[in-house]
This record gives structure tokens, sequence and C-alpha cells, in this order.
């Protein structure tokens, strides 16, 4: 929301950029007011900018990569969400795999999704040169400079891989020098859609280790037979001192995050970011993943 009058507590304005701060502007769930304050809805044009679709590349059967430029960058941290809005006001978020400083653009992973209104439009009716409105970014589920060192347990269903790239992608921007495991989570195997680009990676970086899991049936012999979440604390049994970044499916997120816990996690150094599905239609939308 906006103040208009008086003055909110800055812990209300904490995860706001600075021009929002000094337009007033607040977080209400943040908000414990000490003085009389007089308020207003935000205006919506002050919040979204317009981003200009500059690529869009099918990267599996359902996953698509979308690469979204703005008139002035964004400063953000990968592995960050931004809100996307239609013209027609529905809107959606989608996590950030770009990396500030390295790309002028902004990268999204969408997976298609059966009766998804945002992902359909977004594959099939979205065209280069095209404008969207987005807003953000948001989110605490990113690298800092502090982790260096520490060993990082990266696990991910889906296009929960996006942000997990960005977080990736930013860590060795940072010369991060600890151990780094990523662990990606899919039920076929040509839901891996980045396969080949993390054992590349892997193959370069000696500190980085990737295992792709799959739920369905056994393919090639490269890739791990059941749930990411199980083989990644299979293989990291004790976690005192890492850094866990879970993103993906919420059934993912709230059993891995207690297991992480148990296994001598701190809960101050477990990041998620949940893809949650709001049903909001007579037909239901599927999610394999």
């Amino acid at each position: 929301m906006r103040c208009r009058q008086g003055s909110v507590p800055p812990s209300a304005q904490s995860e706001l950029k600075p021009n929002l701060r000094t337009q007033g502007y607040f977080l209400s769930c943040q908000c414990i007011p000490e003085e009389n304050i007089e308020i207003e809805l935000p205006d919506s044009k002050q919040l979204y900018v317009t981003a200009i679709l500059i690529k869009k590349q099918q990267l599996s059967p359902m996953v698509y990569r979308l690469r979204l430029q703005t008139a002035v960058p964004l400063s953000y941290h990968p592995g960050q969400f931004i809100n996307v809005k239609r013209n027609d006001g529905l809107i959606r978020n989608y996590s950030l795999a770009s990396l500030p400083g390295e790309d002028n653009w902004l990268e999204l992973h969408v997976k298609r999704m059966q009766n998804g209104i945002m992902s359909n439009w977004l594959i099939d009716k979205l065209s280069v040169g095209d404008s969207v409105d987005i807003e953000g970014p948001s989110g605490s589920c990113f690298y800092s400079r502090e982790m260096n060192g520490n060993p990082l347990l990266l696990v991910g269903s889906g296009t929960g891989l996006a942000p997990l790239t960005g977080i990736i992608r930013d860590a060795i921007h940072n010369n991060h020098t600890g151990p780094i495991h990523i662990y990606h989570g899919a039920y076929s195997s040509e839901e891996l859609y980045l396969d080949k680009k993390l054992k590349r990676l892997m193959e370069t970086s000696a500190n980085i280790n990737y295992k792709a899991c799959i739920t369905g049936d056994m393919p090639e012999k490269t890739v791990q037979q059941g749930r990411a979440c199980d083989i990644a604390l299979a293989d990291n049994p004790v976690l005192n001192g890492w850094q866990v970044f879970i993103c993906g499916a919420p059934s993912l997120i709230k059993s891995l995050q207690q297991r992480a816990y148990l296994a001598g996690a701190s809960l101050q150094d477990i990041h998620t970011d949940s893809f949650e599905t709001k049903e909001l239609r007579k037909e239901v939308r599927v999610n394999n993943t």
C-alpha cells in the first residue's frame, strides 16, 4: 500500500526498492503503525514496468525459455521472482534464471500447464517484440557473498530449476569456494531440460556435483532413479553448516525443509521458493512433475 500522511516503520519498507520507499510504499503485512497514518491502494502504473520479449526458445517438449528486456536494467538477485501481468490483468510469478551484469535480459523458464491460462498464452501467443508488464523483484531465495566457503545443497523439481540456475551462476560469479551439490527432479528424462548444460558445468568446475533424478521409468545410467529429495539426503546425510536451497512443488518444499533441519541445517540457512498453483477454473490444471 502507500502511505499518504504520517510514517510507517522501516521494517515495512525494508524489502522495497529505494524509489518505492521514497514514494511512501510499504508492505501492509509487515506494518504495525506507530502513529496515525493515512493510506491508499497502490498505483499499478508506478509498480509495474514494461518488458519486451526478445527471445523465445523451446528447451523441452513442455518448457520454454523466455528472455525479456526492460528499458532500464532491473536490480535483482538471481533466484528472485517477478510478477508478469497481461493486458487483461492476469498475473503470475516466474523466477529469474538470469545473472545481472552478465545478461542484459531477464530469463524465465515457463512450463506449459494443461489449462494454464498464463503459461499457454506466454508460449503460444506472446511473440518476439511484444510487451508485458512486470513487477518486482521479490523473494529471499538467493545467494549472498557471506555464503562463500559453505557447502551448498540445491534441490529443485520441474522448472524449480530456474531459480537454482540463477543461484548457481551467482555463486560461480562470486568465486564460491565450497562444494555445490545440485539435484534436479522430474518424472521422465525429457523433463530434464538443462541436463546437458549442467553436466558440462560439472565437467568444467571441480567443486560442482550434479545429479538428475527421475521417478518414472529408468532411462540411461547417468540418471538416478528416485525422488530428488531422497537422493540428495542419502548423499549428504549431515547438513550442519550447509546452505540449502529448495525450489519447486510444495510437497518437495515441505518434505525437504523438515528433513534438512533434522539433518543439521539451520532454519535460517534453508531457503525456499514454492511453485504453488491455485485451481480457479472448472477444469483442473495438471502438473505431473
